[in-house]
């Protein structure tokens, strides 16, 4: 059975002080249902995806469910640390696919500063093996994949500059963005001027700490050709995987194996042999700058240890071969943990659609793809979407 994205919705990211937690939902969840044009009524099961990080919310879905009118209609809530936005957005779309609902909500939600930095850093080193890393050394998530990038420096000679003109593109595009977290520009040097956070990674090659809601409504074949719905956005495919909670156990640290085993899933699926020249837009995991740098490699954009090459090239650029993070991704846009998933269904979607108004690419084969990592490459997500 086919299941279509036909209504998504997202709220301003950032520190959101001035919204709780259901009324940041809404936000997301009323911009779907007036994209889709439909009523809460029309929806028959909700999917809440959030890790909440210690906020006043410890099981936010049912209040979530409640407050945007869905009582009644599930809720189910899901948990993939970073992943956790593509988790809802592939539990909403089994749901349809197993013909147990025609229309699903998926939610991603995220009040990431209601606890304190040090806090958050702490939760984000969770995300693998609690006892042997983080209580034992305190590993933390920028330590996780300052050790990514530190392997693919001395294995490839990829350089501080390349990670710098990772975040110099995603402060460009955020900058277009009106709902992006950071709407600076910034330059190479400076990223190269600021402070290291872990070592190689510096201040401006980490995502943000960020608050935010987004939302995606699904339906089934049938149900969009009763609802009289033309213009809708498929999911082609979809790939998924996970990797060993210890790093220890990791083959390699030069890229992610659950992403190569979720992409070679997604293709597969669709059929896809050449990507780079299948897809007119992608979303990729850039929490920090060496993770968009080994997704290129990871998701085929380019070969093993190139992917430094590639964004010096440009072609991950507006106007390139394959626009990457057209709306700031994580880096500039923001990273509220659950929300990011579904974020990029509504980024593709709107790309698809040509309604990206100044970050708008050229459409070819109407094919987005979307990569959504949870922890450091202990989840992965693999979606195809096409128009």
């Amino acid at each position: 059975m086919r299941v279509g994205i036909i209504g998504v919705g997202c709220s301003k990211f950032g520190r959101r002080d001035d919204v709780t937690i259901q009324e940041l939902s809404y936000e997301a969840v009323k911009e779907a249902l007036d994209d889709a044009g439909l009523s809460r009524n029309d929806v028959d099961i909700s999917v809440v995806g959030s890790v909440n990080t210690r906020g006043y919310e410890l099981m936010p879905a049912v209040p979530v469910n409640e407050y945007c009118g869905f009582a009644g209609k599930g809720p189910i809530r899901v948990e993939a640390a970073c992943a956790t936005g593509a988790a809802a957005v592939y539990t909403a779309y089994t749901s349809i696919a197993s013909k147990m609902a025609d229309v699903a909500i998926a939610i991603g939600v995220e009040k990431m500063t209601e606890v304190d930095t040090a806090t958050s850093l702490a939760i984000g080193g969770r995300g693998g093996n609690y006892l042997w890393e983080f209580h034992q050394y305190g590993t933390t998530f920028p330590a996780y994949y300052a050790m990514h990038a530190s392997a693919h420096m001395a294995k490839y000679g990829t350089t501080e500059e390349q990670l710098a003109k990772v975040a110099v593109k995603a402060h460009r595009n955020a900058a277009k963005n009106p709902k992006a977290h950071f709407r600076k520009e910034i330059s190479v040097e400076d990223v190269l001027n600021s402070r290291y956070i872990t070592y190689p990674l510096k201040l401006y090659d980490c995502s943000p700490i960020s608050d935010g809601s987004s939302a995606a409504i699904l339906a089934s074949e049938e149900k969009i050709r009763e609802l009289g719905i033309d213009d809708v956005v498929w999911i082609e495919s979809v790939g998924y995987a996970s990797d060993t909670s210890n790093m220890t156990r990791r083959e390699s640290f030069v890229g992610l194996k659950a992403t190569v085993l979720a992409r070679e899933m997604a293709y597969r699926r669709a059929g896809i042999e050449g990507p780079i020249k299948e897809f007119d837009i992608a979303t990729v995991h850039d929490c920090f700058t060496i993770a968009e740098i080994m997704a290129y490699e990871d998701l085929g954009f380019c070969r093993k240890g190139e992917g430094g090459r590639l964004i010096e090239s440009g072609e991950t650029d507006l106007g390139g071969k394959i626009p990457v993070n057209t709306f700031g991704g994580l880096k500039a846009k923001g990273h509220p943990l659950a929300a990011t998933g579904v974020a990029m269904v509504y980024e593709i979607v709107k790309q698809l659609r040509g309604e990206a108004r100044e970050l708008q690419v050229d459409l070819k084969n109407y094919r987005g793809l979307l990569h959504n990592v949870g922890g450091t490459g202990h989840f992965a997500y693999v979606m195809v979407l096409r128009r």
